[in-house]
């Protein structure tokens, strides 16, 4: 994603955990200013909103569930993409509003596809995302009311191989299926989602390339606006 907007042309901050990554993609991209730290921290969010007042804000951040069926999870276990996504998405929107951002600005915020159509190995996983849906309608609907000129946008990602989580999850479903993970795979759909397609997506949300604002899932063809 972060290379996505390099290619656009974007003044690009990232913020993670983990600057391994980051801080080589960094070495050779002036553009690319790096940022470490927890996203679900509060503080941290409103100092890097004050710190950069950017006019395109991408959510992408979470944590990969554990892949059991209910029975085999613990109410941590379980609980872990409340704590984690839904937390993580209530502060940066929230931030957002209260700040607030500038008028036009964009707010991105990565739901998943499973708040669809569930996600029985992995606990509360489709449920979080689902909420997380709703929190960036809701805050598209409070910006409205209030005049503040941000769009809010939730982009609902289908399960793709071409992430290590995505083929976590591909390889669990189809054990749990009772078949090999490439007949999973294929039965996905093709095109695929991939890193690239989702790139564009978000620069095209970010760009008004697309109306900006409700609900989208993201397959590998691209964008769809949902209903």
């Amino acid at each position: 994603m972060v290379e996505a907007f390099l290619t656009a042309g974007a003044e690009v901050v990232a913020l993670s955990r983990d600057m391994a990554p980051l801080s080589e993609l960094a070495a050779g991209q002036p553009r690319l200013h790096c940022e470490q730290g927890d996203a679900a921290d509060p503080v941290l969010a409103g100092q890097l909103l004050d710190r950069h007042r950017p006019d395109v804000l991408a959510i992408l951040a979470g944590a990969s569930p554990l892949l059991r069926p209910i029975a085999q999870q613990t109410w941590e276990t379980f609980s872990t993409p409340w704590d984690v996504d839904v937390r993580i998405a209530f502060t940066w929107v929230r931030e957002a509003l209260v700040r607030p951002l500038e008028p036009g600005s964009q707010v991105i915020v990565t739901s998943s596809g499973a708040a669809l159509r569930g996600s029985p190995l992995s606990g509360g996983y489709a449920g979080a995302k689902s909420t997380v849906r709703f929190l960036t309608e809701y805050a598209a609907q409070e910006a409205d009311r209030e005049g503040l000129g941000i769009n809010f946008a939730a982009v609902l990602p289908q399960l793709t191989p071409a992430t290590s989580f995505g083929l976590d999850a591909a390889e669990a479903y189809a054990r749990r299926s009772g078949i090999g993970v490439e007949e999973f795979i294929k039965g996905m759909g093709d095109p695929v989602l991939t890193p690239e397609v989702a790139g564009a997506a978000f620069v095209s949300l970010a760009a008004g390339g697309t109306e900006q604002t409700g609900s989208y899932l993201l397959a590998g063809t691209g964008l769809r606006p949902l209903g």
